[in-house]
């Protein structure tokens, strides 16, 4: 059966809809794993793997579980503005992280919870 110009358009529509979803999730999984990797590298030794603050530093240095409510009640801009400019123990990051980076890591210590 022949396609006239109408259904044509609305099947090249359908494929570009389609091809700009799977760019845009493979991209964001690219960006997950980049923030869980820069995770991993910076904050795990202290926040422990799964944000809990359970590594033998975080238990020593007291450190809170990302879900305590006195840490997830924070703003996003809370938590960049700490792991820009340190807190207490913790490390500034601002100068070694672009910003993209700082904010893959909030959106990821989100997920922690």
């Amino acid at each position: 059966m022949e396609m006239n110009r109408v259904e044509l358009l609305g099947a090249f529509e359908k494929m570009a809809v389609t091809a700009a979803l799977i760019i845009l999730c493979a991209s964001q999984a690219n960006g997950d794993e980049k923030s869980a990797s820069l995770y991993k590298a910076k904050c795990a030794v202290c926040h422990g793997a799964t944000g809990k603050g359970d590594s033998p530093a975080g238990k020593n240095m007291g450190v809170l579980s990302f879900s305590d409510p006195k840490v997830a009640g924070k703003s996003d801009a809370g938590l960049k503005d700490a792991i820009e400019k340190g807190k207490g123990k913790m490390p500034a990051y601002g100068k070694s992280l672009k910003p993209d980076e700082v904010q893959g890591l909030v959106a990821y210590i989100r997920s922690l919870k």
